[in-house]
């Protein structure tokens, strides 16, 4: 890349190029009598929760696809929980189940997400797909949606992967240890940093390739960023009314060789992402 022209990794140029592909295989599966579909459950009434979920309908629908929405109180039992995605994993026109996270405090996260059927977890978080991940010579049937959106984004802006060393900034189940897992696939040499890393700073700086993921408003400042590095920027932080990300943006575009903004950078690829393995999930019941 060339050191003087710097890349703003804007997220709407990939997502339509994405979302392009997804209505022509779209109406492929239309010519089977298939219509995908999501089936969303959101515990409690987090109105950020909400937001996302809203979100994930438009574009659903934008794309011919089918989606259904369970809205259930805080408090309703996990067995219920349960109950509902057995109803899901049963039905055959459904293609996709997801249980919106974070949930509220008390319930076993993990148990409910293990019941939701392999064939169905289009966010990626069975522990059979996230295990299938982390294996030489293993594919999963579904990758999370948010480092995969990245991994558009680093293609879909020739950002090379291979040989470069990468340090992926948090380590939750999320985004950062799948982030790292497909860089790894990708061949980049990788270090998951966090709070606990001795002289973070330093081990930032030797990253070709940045992605941030702490949840800590403007966190990476220009002193922790290589000369001429890729700077991805996954963090979504309200400071003073406004949208910020992980990374100190006006400090940081002066010395990386490209940055992803906040709003507007990985935002609009997880939705992508999530109606991608959606389609695939689809694509996988034609005989």
């Amino acid at each position: 890349m060339d050191r003087h022209a710097f890349v703003l990794m804007e997220g709407k140029p990939v997502r339509a190029k994405i979302y392009d592909d997804l209505k022509s295989r779209v109406t492929e599966l239309a010519r089977e009598g298939i219509t995908p579909k999501l089936a969303t459950m959101v515990v409690g009434d987090d109105p950020a929760s909400l937001a996302y979920v809203r979100g994930k309908g438009k574009s659903a629908a934008r794309l011919g696809i089918d989606s259904d929405q369970v809205n259930l109180a805080e408090g309703t039992s996990q067995e219920e929980i349960i109950s509902r995605i057995d109803t899901w994993n049963a039905d055959s026109g459904i293609h996709g189940i997801l249980v919106q996270l974070p949930l509220p405090h008390g319930y076993d996260e993990p148990a409910i997400l293990e019941n939701i059927s392999l064939t169905k977890d289009v966010d990626g978080f069975h522990k059979a797909n996230m295990g299938a991940l982390a294996m030489k010579g293993m594919e999963p049937l579904f990758a999370p949606c948010t480092p995969r959106g990245i991994m558009e984004m680093l293609r879909f802006y020739n950002i090379n992967i291979q040989g470069k060393e990468a340090v992926v900034l948090g380590r939750s189940n999320i985004v950062g240890i799948p982030m790292a897992l497909l860089l790894m696939h990708a061949n980049a040499t990788v270090t998951i940093a966090h709070s606990r890393t001795a002289d973070l700073p330093a081990v930032c700086r030797r990253a070709d390739i940045l992605v941030a993921a702490v949840g800590r408003a403007e966190f990476v400042r220009a002193d922790m960023v290589k000369e001429g590095a890729v700077v991805v920027d996954v963090g979504i932080n309200r400071r003073e009314g406004r949208l910020v990300g992980d990374v100190a943006f006006e400090e940081v575009k002066h010395k990386a060789a490209a940055v992803s903004p906040v709003p507007g950078g990985v935002g609009p690829l997880t939705v992508a992402m999530l109606m991608s393995n959606l389609v695939e999930a689809a694509e996988r019941t034609v005989a």
